[in-house]
């Protein structure tokens, strides 16, 4: 059985992925792209370096992030092995 609350999403939810499809064709590129390719005869060039900006921007998180951790994990794993080391050599001595 549907209640009425289930019903009122379950439209709410419709409308919205209509409305995400139909305003898809609109946006299709950013002002700033539209108008660089409109004005320019080069604008391939200038799509293509907004393009590159974008993607390196988008990349810029996840690089320092990788850096971040993959230096504390060998920071880590070094000092797992000097302590490994020092106890190998007091139980030796």
């Amino acid at each position: 059985m549907i209640n009425a609350r289930m019903l009122t999403r379950s439209l709410l939810i419709a409308a919205a992925i209509m409305l995400a499809l139909g305003v898809a064709t609109v946006a299709w590129a950013c002002p700033t792209c539209r108008e660089g390719l409109a004005d320019n005869p080069q604008g391939q060039s200038l799509a293509t370096g907004f393009y590159y900006s974008i993607l390196f921007m988008m990349s810029m998180p996840f690089i320092v992030l990788g850096t971040l951790v993959s230096f504390a994990y060998r920071s880590v794993q070094r000092a797992k092995s000097d302590q490994a080391e020092s106890t190998t050599v007091e139980s030796e001595g």
